[in-house]
């Protein structure tokens, strides 16, 4: 299925100069939505996972969805101050400013097989930011997956050989 026609173009947003890829048109269209998951969970269809990593806070939409199709847990990573729990953070800069995300330290356990979802790799920050988190608590990261990848920033260099899937390139 081709999905562009489900991605709305917003310039200018949330800076001038950059062109916010908004990904509601596919949310609001219940077939649309629906093959999105199935494509989104055909990319690890030979995998064990045990962990499914969504990034606050569009990777919190498809995520626990393919958590519960796939027989794994669904573990948030949230912006500072917003996990409840005791975490570990990594701070990270993307295209337009810096952050910091947060884990809870107990989210993943030693040796665990993570997929971590989130709508957009941009300039790679926050992916590469989620995948030391998962790693420095003894996951193992298996795949990054997103709806959209916009290659002409370079995001997946900063993944570092990561296997890298996503139903839209621009």
């Amino acid at each position: 299925m081709d999905f562009t026609s489900y991605i709305r173009d917003i310039n200018d947003f949330p800076k001038p100069g950059v062109v916010f890829k908004d990904i509601t048109p596919l949310l609001s269209d219940p077939y649309a939505l629906q093959k999105a998951s199935e494509a989104l969970l055909g990319f690890t269809a030979q995998m064990q996972i045990d962990k499914v990593v969504g990034v606050d806070s569009r990777g919190f939409i498809f995520a626990p969805m393919l958590a519960a199709k796939m027989g794994a847990g669904f573990v948030p990573v949230r912006k500072r101050g917003k996990l409840p729990y005791e975490t570990i953070s990594a701070a990270y800069a993307l295209e337009y400013g810096e952050a910091i995300v947060e884990i809870h330290k107990d989210a993943i356990s030693k040796g665990e097989r993570v997929l971590i979802h989130d709508d957009v790799l941009a300039t790679g920050g926050t992916a590469s930011a989620v995948c030391k988190l998962v790693e420095e608590l003894g996951g193992q990261v298996v795949q990054c997956n997103f709806l959209i990848e916009l290659t002409f920033l370079k995001g997946a260099e900063k993944l570092n050989g990561y296997p890298i899937e996503a139903l839209l390139r621009y």
